[in-house]
């Protein structure tokens, strides 16, 4: 009896440690595609995950970046992930469109007055009611990373709305944007982002929205002779994975994961902001585009003509979050 027990427990410690060899060598695997350079605030948060996560979850968990669209692109990024193809990305807020409208709520014109009004919601609990809005739909929304404020690139000088009647402006695919250049008498061009300084460089379209850095990376200055300083939205990407997946992790391996995004998170967005400010700078000394600053008054003809658009998409967005980011400008 003895010996049937003791053979019981060795085969007991020989299971255990089989499985311990199995789960040693089958780590969880976690695909970061994106598609911008790794030497962007995304490209380089991407590698920060990477780098923290392997060295704090050795052997529990692998992350394999893949940028520049070198997996999957604009166009089938976000099947891909709802599929578990890959498991996480950071796609622009407009690519989200289609999963929920909620998220048009960044894309109005005007909403917040500048940056750091965009970081105080992003703090707040509706804007986490956001994160969640597509968790249905196998989209988990974990973090939002920052690009800066947009401005106004054109063929020709923009001070006032009126300024910008007949150009055709490049956008990402967006409702809310393609009604914001309606507004103006100009027409909204959908394209990805890789395509604008073909389309600048053909005249297919005259003018762009972008964060300065952007601008600079695309040296789309050597095609935009003005850039109006507008500060008139904000380029936000969702860092997302997928639901199933995510909810599937062990709790601590969660825990720990979504602890090292909190931090790749302040870095990304700290990067964004030095960039874009290095960016502005970079444009001024090369003198190849004109940057126009506004008056005051200039300002608020701008912001005249968009805000409108604020009430055709306050049912869809919902009156409650729309008024929930009112709230954190200062002004």
């Amino acid at each position: 009896m003895l010996k049937l027990f003791s053979s019981l427990i060795t085969a007991t410690l020989l299971a255990a440690a089989s499985s311990a060899m199995a789960e040693g060598k089958a780590p969880i695997v976690i695909k970061f595609s994106h598609v911008v350079a790794e030497d962007t605030p995304k490209g380089k948060g991407a590698l920060l995950f990477k780098k923290l996560v392997e060295e704090r979850l050795a052997g529990e968990v692998t992350v394999e970046v893949y940028p520049n669209a070198s997996l999957f692109g604009d166009a089938d990024e976000l099947e891909a992930l709802r599929s578990n193809k890959v498991q996480l990305l950071a796609p622009s807020l407009s690519k989200f469109e289609p999963y929920t409208k909620q998220l048009q709520l960044f894309d109005l014109p005007f909403l917040f007055d500048d940056l750091e009004a965009v970081k105080r919601f992003q703090k707040r609990d509706k804007s986490r009611e956001l994160l969640r809005s597509m968790s249905a739909q196998n989209i988990y929304g974990l973090a939002f990373w920052n690009n800066g404020m947009k401005q106004l690139s054109a063929t020709r000088e923009l001070h006032l709305p009126g300024d910008a009647k007949d150009l055709a402006f490049r956008i990402q695919p967006s409702t809310v944007l393609q009604a914001q250049f309606e507004a103006l008498g100009a027409k909204a061009v959908a394209m990805p982002f890789g395509e604008t300084f073909a389309a600048l460089q053909s005249g297919a379209v005259q003018g762009a929205e972008n964060p300065w850095s952007n601008i600079a990376s695309q040296k789309l200055d050597s095609l935009q002779p003005f850039v109006t300083e507008t500060n008139h939205g904000s380029l936000n990407y969702m860092l997302v994975s997928n639901s199933t997946f995510w909810g599937s992790m062990p709790y601590k391996t969660r825990s720990e994961l979504e602890a090292i995004i909190e931090e790749v998170t302040f870095a990304v967005n700290k990067d964004a902001e030095i960039l874009n400010q290095q960016a502005r700078e970079q444009l001024r000394v090369a003198g190849k585009t004109r940057l126009i600053s506004l008056t005051a008054q200039e300002q608020a003809a701008w912001r005249d003509a968009m805000q409108p658009l604020w009430k055709s998409y306050e049912q869809a967005i919902d009156a409650d979050m729309l008024r929930a980011a009112q709230t954190v400008n200062r002004r």
